[in-house]
């Protein structure tokens, strides 16, 4: 319901983290997309929630958890690919 962010990606801030594929680690490679860790033990997880408050609702909020770990404040996004037109 809300306008695209500068992407044309919508609502991809708040309710819950999201799961990413990169394991968390001390620092990130730099630069644009950097990459993390190689390996771990934490998943990164991104984008703030609903219980972190608004300062944190950002896609640049990293933080970790354990693959297995499960909470009311994470989740994942379904995407699929744009049909050409």
């Amino acid at each position: 319901m809300k306008k695209p962010n500068p992407w044309g990606l919508h609502d991809m801030h708040g309710n819950v983290f999201e799961w990413c594929s990169d394991w968390g680690g001390e620092k990130l490679s730099g630069g644009t997309d950097p990459v993390g860790a190689k390996r771990g033990s934490n998943r990164v997880i991104r984008g703030g929630n609903w219980f972190f408050g608004g300062g944190l609702c950002r896609s640049a909020f990293r933080h970790k958890n354990v693959p297995s770990g499960c909470n009311h404040s994470q989740g994942f996004r379904v995407a699929r690919s744009q049909s050409a037109q």
